[in-house]
């Protein structure tokens, strides 16, 4: 599946964002809890409504295709449809920023027009699944594809409640005119089909005695970090690029709630947007959401909880330059879930010390391949497991060190003929995960803040990436690339 919106998409992206827990947190403003006539007045479930605008996304975006970009796969009639069932969901061959991004957004839209109409996190996932499968089976005319009926619906629950809570922040009946206006149009850029169902029922104008924010004034923590990248790969021949980088981070909730039953009520949000030459404008997000947790223990000195996560990683990058043409680094796991415990220490005053660990079941992932090379992919599909460890010290709100570790294995199950032709290959048919292979993927990184000034801090963040990648039937390959950032932040 294909989209005709990626500038519009990475305009919103910009206006959320966290992965790693802040270890410096400033609170954008204080905790209020939801007040019940907001919960009254909002929380009536409308699945007919819901159906109805996650339909209306799809016909829209389809019209769109079809009439303004006159892309091949929107020529649809009764007998691609007939075809899509008789031939059955197949693995695509989308490149990763369209598989691994943009249909996890699109499946945003179909989970917020549930959430939008009182539905919770997981009846709203029902409408993102049914969204999903219309499209896949009706509105295109290539085969539906076995990833995008598993990145999108459960990668557009990540995106789409971290999204929801993120436009609640914003929205507030209460106000009128031109503060009203921006406040709504802000809430629509963030998430539209929320903002649409609000202008549909009359609430985008509509003036209440209470601000109609669903989830009260959460614990949010926001920094934003300016400054300069360097990219390089270290293989045969050493590769190096500089440009300009910015990174922001939200951490919403209190990761230190130890009894919780709402999804999302605790996650973290990161993106990398860069400006440096042939490098893509995002080249890392990465959502954390708690879904359930329990205390395990919580005394004078420590606590520690376990919790179930869900996880959505995503990180690309491009060719440095014409030195080495070889991409640094590639990987994504849009359908990830498991367990993760979270520690903090009491023991010192001016100290803050945690840590956390989390292992996870990888539904659908991603991996750079070296031999599978077709127009639009260069990647390999699979499912696996990976683990994630970290912790953070901070003196008062001076300095902070956090530091943490990433690892993935992904195993590509599906291959294709040992002695194919690719020369006679037709991607829209080609239904193979990849290359016969299993990727281990390490991802380490560490992070100083050093205060400035009031709440500007000077930032430097390192990063470090290895993959090695055994092939049934070609030779193995490792790579090493590093990446380093110094920036200016501010919190919020």
């Amino acid at each position: 599946m294909k989209r005709g919106i990626l500038i519009y998409i990475l305009i919103q992206i910009i206006t959320i964002n966290s992965y790693s827990q802040i270890t410096i947190r400033h609170q954008v403003a204080t905790p209020r809890a939801t007040d019940s006539l907001d919960i009254a007045y909002y929380g009536k479930k409308k699945w007919l409504q819901a159906g109805a605008t996650a339909f209306g996304v799809n016909m829209g975006v389809w019209a769109f295709d079809r009439y303004i970009q006159k892309a091949h796969y929107a020529y649809i009639d009764f007998h691609s449809v007939k075809d899509n069932f008789k031939r059955g969901f197949i693995w695509d061959n989308d490149n990763m920023a369209v598989n691994m991004f943009l249909h996890p957004y699109h499946g945003n839209l179909y989970f917020n027009a549930g959430r939008a109409n009182g539905l919770n996190f997981w009846q709203s996932g029902l409408i993102a699944a049914g969204g999903s499968a219309m499209w896949e089976l009706f509105m295109e005319s290539e085969y539906p594809s076995t990833n995008d009926i598993i990145a999108t619906p459960i990668g557009g629950m990540a995106l789409g409640e971290a999204l929801f809570r993120t436009s609640d922040l914003v929205l507030d009946d209460r106000r009128t005119g031109a503060s009203r206006f921006g406040q709504e149009l802000a809430g629509f850029l963030i998430s539209p089909t929320r903002g649409l169902t609000r202008i549909i029922n009359g609430d985008a104008w509509k003036r209440r005695s209470t601000s109609g924010k669903q989830f009260g004034v959460p614990d949010v923590s926001v920094d934003i970090s300016m400054g300069v990248r360097a990219l390089e790969l270290k293989d045969e021949i050493f590769d190096q690029g500089l440009g300009f980088a910015t990174s922001i981070n939200v951490e919403y909730g209190d990761r230190f709630e130890a009894e919780t039953s709402k999804p999302y009520d605790y996650f973290t949000f990161k993106t990398n947007i860069n400006g440096q030459g042939s490098q893509p404008i995002i080249s890392q997000m990465n959502i954390m959401g708690r879904l359930y947790s329990w205390e395990l223990l919580d005394n004078a000195k420590d606590f520690l909880s376990i919790g179930v996560y869900q996880h959505y990683d995503f990180y690309d990058s491009d060719t440095i330059s014409d030195v080495s043409n070889k991409i640094p680094y590639k990987f994504s796991t849009p359908a990830s879930f498991g367990l993760g415990l979270v520690h903090k220490s009491k023991r010192f005053s001016n100290w803050s010390l945690s840590s956390f660990a989390h292992f996870n079941g990888i539904l659908l992932g991603a991996a750079q391949s070296d031999y599978y090379r077709l127009k639009n992919r260069n990647y390999n599909l699979g499912s696996g497991f990976s683990w994630k460890l970290g912790g953070s010290f901070a003196y008062r709100d001076i300095i902070s060190v956090a530091g943490s570790y990433e690892g993935y294995r992904i195993f590509t199950w599906k291959g294709y003929d040992q002695d194919i032709d690719w020369g006679t290959v037709d991607e829209r048919t080609l239904d193979a995960q990849g290359d016969h292979s299993q990727a281990i993927l390490h991802a380490i990184s560490l992070r100083i803040d050093l205060k400035l000034k009031k709440q500007w801090y000077l930032t430097g963040i390192g990063y470090n990436y290895t993959r090695d990648t055994n092939y049934k039937y070609y030779e193995d390959i490792f790579s090493k690339t590093s990446e380093g950032r110094l920036m200016l932040t501010y919190k919020f």
